[in-house]
């Protein structure tokens, strides 16, 4: 593998650029290529087939771009494609559950601790199982938040209304007295705040991006694969459909670094 090569990332669509964000921050001179599956998202609400098949196509894709590791920026496809591409695949391949479980259990003070995320991640009970790797007497709530993905991609992350729907999705979560919560979907991140406001400064949030950031820089220095020649085309930004719509959100969560989006077409892939 060539150092220099751009890290992969995707996601369905949007959320995973909280992902994308956390990266450029802690990995400055890291070239990245980003794909978002907006042409067949959400994955949230698809089948654990049709989720493995359609990361397949991306990860076919992401390999014609030469990256040197894969991130992969969607909970929903982390929990469900992630032992799939990891048998097929020769490069580094990391799902953001792992790292957001691992310092669920970490910072639990009780070993209670509630998980947010789309209907797929939360039937698939993967944050309970990988929390449970790492601290086997936790207990874990999981509840699918449904609307918060398109709340945030109205852009109403500050919103009286978004704050009444979190309200009523985390009130469960409240009364079993956790004291950490995994925002697990990358679009949580953006309604941060909302969810600091409602749970109170007793309950430490987990987010799953930054976290993997942070184990994707330790393992590209581990493994000597940290760039030293930065490319003229430091970022590329790919999506599957509605190329205008994806750039106007993703210059409000990378204003610097978002200057044109490629449409592709995965079923090619």
């Amino acid at each position: 593998m060539d150092r220099n090569s751009p890290i992969g990332v995707f996601d369905s669509g949007i959320g995973g650029l909280t992902v994308a964000r956390e990266i450029i921050r802690q990995l400055p001179d890291e070239p990245l290529v980003y794909f978002g599956d907006t042409a067949r998202l959400p994955y949230g609400s698809k089948s654990k087939e049709t989720i493995i098949r359609y990361a397949k196509q991306v990860i076919h894709f992401l390999r014609t771009q030469d990256v040197k590791a894969i991130v992969i920026a969607c909970n929903t496809a982390s929990a469900y494609a992630l032992e799939e591409i990891e048998k097929e695949t020769d490069i580094p391949v990391i799902g953001v559950v792992r790292a957001g479980a691992h310092m669920a259990a970490e910072m639990s003070r009780s070993g209670k601790i509630g998980v947010i995320g789309t209907a797929g991640t939360i039937k698939s009970g993967i944050y309970g199982d990988t929390i449970r790797k790492y601290r086997p007497d936790a207990q874990v709530f999981g509840k699918a938040c449904p609307l918060f993905v398109p709340l945030v991609e109205e852009g109403l992350w500050h919103d009286s209304v978004t704050e009444e729907i979190a309200s009523r999705y985390v009130s469960e979560l409240k009364g079993k007295f956790i004291d950490t919560l995994v925002m697990g979907c990358t679009h949580y991140p953006l309604i941060r705040s909302t969810l600091r406001k409602i749970m109170g400064d007793g309950v430490t949030l987990v987010n799953p991006a930054y976290e993997t950031a942070v184990e994707l820089k330790g393992m590209l220095m581990e493994q000597g694969l940290t760039c030293t020649r930065i490319p003229e085309e430091k970022y590329q930004f790919f999506v599957s459909d509605q190329a205008e719509e994806f750039t106007n959100f993703a210059v409000s969560i990378l204003p610097e670094q978002v200057r044109e989006t490629k449409k592709i077409d995965i079923e090619e892939f």
